[in-house]
């Protein structure tokens, strides 16, 4: 077979599968990866066959069907897959975008608007869901780290992760975990995860996040406002506007480097607006 084209069979996929699993990646990424080959696999119709043309080609299909950020992650599993074949020479190129220097306010959360949401949660009886949300804005954990509360190291008063070989401390304001305790406690859970379903078994992206959004109802908060990553922004902004350590925050929110912590404390374009009808010297 040339290494200037690559033909896929079913049985590629299963053991990139395989790769990816014996790589120690994240389930939600394993799954991405292989929802975004089969995208690939559907374009490539009956012949499943690439050269570098048809892969250009395809780039160009997913810049007309999806936003440029998704056709980047989607090219970034085709690289991964291309590399894993062998054909190191076949990948393509992620499209270059401008980096945005401003916060987008339209998804901005305010602490007004969080706090009506854990508010609207407990008048619901919904005292889980306000606890998800408060322990996410309050320590700028990811969503899939809910599943490392448990009632015993909420007791010790640190989490502790061990992730594709990283270490990883979460910290927990102490009337956070005065709340987790007293809320396991009303549960009787002794031990275990705190944030289960009916079942018990630990809730995941998608029960936490159709909850969240039942809340717009409730409160009015804008619908594009109200998902779980947002509360992990604010609680980088916040922390930032309060200590100016960006350092610091890059530990705590678990980035390996400076420039990711920088998208989250970036500037909103209503403060730029603000700061320059202020400059009077040049005004005429």
């Amino acid at each position: 077979m040339l290494k200037n084209v690559i033909t896929v069979a079913n049985e590629d996929l299963e053991e990139f599968e395989q790769y990816l699993y014996e790589r120690e990646n994240a389930r939600a990424t394993i799954r991405k990866y292989m929802t975004d080959i089969r995208t690939f696999c559907r374009y490539l119709g009956k012949e499943k066959e690439a050269d570098k043309n048809r892969l250009l080609l395809y780039k160009e299909w997913l810049l007309e069907h999806y936003a440029i950020s998704s056709a980047n992650s989607m090219l970034a599993a085709l690289n991964q897959f291309l590399k894993f074949k062998g054909y190191d020479s076949l990948t393509v190129k992620r499209i270059k975008t401008q980096r945005s220097l401003f916060r987008q306010e339209e998804k901005e959360l305010t602490k007004g608007e969080f706090k009506r949401l854990v508010e609207a949660a407990r008048r619901q009886g919904k005292e889980q869901l306000a606890l998800c949300i408060e322990t996410i804005a309050v320590t700028g954990i990811r969503i899939s780290e809910l599943q490392y509360f448990t009632v015993e190291r909420v007791k010790k008063g640190r989490i502790e992760i061990i992730n594709k070989g990283k270490y990883r401390r979460i910290f927990l304001p102490d009337s956070l975990r005065k709340k987790l305790l007293a809320y396991s406690k009303e549960k009787g859970l002794r031990e275990g995860y705190i944030f289960i379903t009916r079942n018990g078994k630990p809730k995941d992206r998608s029960n936490i996040w159709s909850e969240m959004k039942a809340l717009q109802k409730k409160t009015g908060i804008q619908g594009s406002k109200i998902f779980p990553h947002n509360f992990r922004h604010l609680f980088a902004r916040v922390y930032y506007d309060t200590t100016k350590d960006l350092v610091g925050l890059a530990d705590l929110l678990g980035h390996s480097s400076l420039n990711v912590t920088r998208v989250y404390t970036s500037t909103s374009g209503q403060m730029y607006q603000r700061q320059l009808n202020r400059m009077k010297d040049l005004q005429l």
